[in-house]
């Protein structure tokens, strides 16, 4: 049975830093893309950063770029986003993707604070 389940969230403050966890189950998250993505109270999902299966190659929304990593632990079969210089935009609910089979988390929770 496929499951991701996010972890990591929390309330944080501007500037502040934060790791979530993606952990993986029922699949190798080395064989597939990976990704993260947020939503915002009353705004649309929105594409966070990528990581591709082979190459472990990276990609960012343009507005994380420079603040926000996205790595993978193939041996702990998981994928985490690491987050710093947090801004109040960047309040909102984090998901795990699978893309290959639309997989997705339930997804956690992180607030900024100002």
């Amino acid at each position: 049975q496929v499951q991701l389940v996010e972890s990591g969230g929390g309330l944080v403050q501007v500037g502040g830093s934060l790791r979530l966890s993606c952990a993986a189950s029922g699949f190798t998250v080395s064989t597939y893309a990976m990704s993260w993505y947020r939503q915002a109270p009353g705004k649309e999902r929105e594409f966070v950063a990528g990581i591709t299966s082979i190459s472990g190659r990276t990609n960012y929304a343009d507005s994380v770029k420079g603040r926000f990593t996205i790595s993978r632990d193939n041996a702990k079969n998981a994928v985490f986003l690491q987050m710093n210089s947090l801004e109040p935009e960047d309040t909102a609910v984090y998901y795990c993707n699978q893309a290959r089979y639309n997989y997705w988390g339930q997804g956690t929770q992180v607030t900024v604070s100002s």
